[in-house]
């Protein structure tokens, strides 16, 4: 007759069970967490240790569904605030979203059409309101959803109007303190749109453009040479090249950057007419860039660290 002897053995006990079953218990688990706050029992419990570590979320988009680099970014976040709080930190974690751009506006307009043919700017910036915050419910369910612990029923959102009433008085103190000026930038712009684009909303085609080399004369051409240990007469141009793809960009350049630590050389370069043309170029490229001026035997007349040519001026 067989007996049970489980009753006289040492065994250990957990409330775990044998099997993770995941898909089934973490719903019930992330509910019970949910159910009995805590997040805000975390808080109580550590909200008067005197060390405190404050995690700024870079809030994500309110718009469409989260994805993987979501979650890499919450879940990492997640681990640093836990681990401050077992640390014997304080550290509140209060999520956000970012409310304003120009993928909400696209979405309304699809909905309503642009501001201005069927609907006026008010309404649609209403309709922008309220397509963000549907955005932040849905994805605030899947961020819930993965675990992450905190404040989600008080996240700031940009589209708040406290949070505007903010930014205008740090905007006012960054003014006040004269570190604001006005002046004229280059900015990818959207016809369609009406509205200026972030580097981030552009997508480059892919195509082959031809490049340029242009040479910036030295305003005194005896100075940089010296610099090299040449002498050259007054008819001696000294040139520096530079080489772009964007040649547009060029009557806005103030300046040609050289590394300070890299090796330059002077060098013959194709003469202008009857007059002599020395080039500055990088000691590494002299070859490579010679070849494409059509210069078949490389002449170096000196040689000087970048940091020796600081400051020298050029046409």
């Amino acid at each position: 007759m067989s007996r049970d002897y489980k009753h006289t053995i040492n065994l250990p006990q957990t409330a775990f069970a044998m099997k993770a079953d995941l898909a089934r218990r973490e719903p019930a688990m992330l509910a019970e967490w949910e159910g009995a706050q805590r997040y805000a029992e975390l808080q109580r419990r550590t909200g008067k240790r005197e060390q405190a570590f404050i995690l700024h979320d870079g809030p994500p988009y309110a718009n469409g569904k989260i994805h993987l680099g979501h979650a890499v970014n919450k879940i990492l976040k997640d681990i640093v605030v836990r681990s401050k709080l077992m640390a014997g930190f304080r550290s509140p974690y209060v999520p956000g979203w970012d409310c304003h751009g120009l993928p909400i506006e696209i979405a309304v307009e699809k909905k309503y059409g642009k501001v201005g043919h069927k609907i006026d700017a008010e309404t649609f910036r209403q309709h922008c309101r309220e397509y963000a915050a549907q955005q932040i419910d849905l994805q605030r369910k899947d961020f819930k959803r993965l675990g992450v612990l905190g404040d989600w029923e008080h996240p700031y959102r940009t589209m708040d109007f406290r949070y505007e009433a903010d930014i205008l008085r740090a905007l006012a103190g960054v003014y006040a303190n004269g570190h604001v000026t006005r002046g004229f930038k280059p900015v990818h712009w959207c016809f369609d749109c009406g509205s200026a684009l972030a580097e981030a909303e552009i997508e480059y085609q892919d195509k082959q453009s031809p490049a340029i080399d242009v040479a910036y004369d030295a305003l005194d051409p005896k100075a940089l040479a010296a610099k090299f240990g040449a002498a050259i007469d007054d008819a001696t141009i000294v040139a520096v090249p530079i080489w772009t793809t964007t040649p547009w960009t060029l009557p806005a350049s103030m300046a040609v950057t050289l590394g300070p630590e890299l090796d330059y050389v002077l060098a013959e370069g194709p003469a202008r007419g009857s007059r002599r043309v020395l080039l500055v170029l990088a000691d590494a490229l002299v070859d490579k860039a010679l070849a494409r001026y059509g210069v078949d035997h490389v002449k170096v007349v000196g040689r000087a660290k970048g940091a020796a040519l600081e400051n020298l001026r050029l046409k």
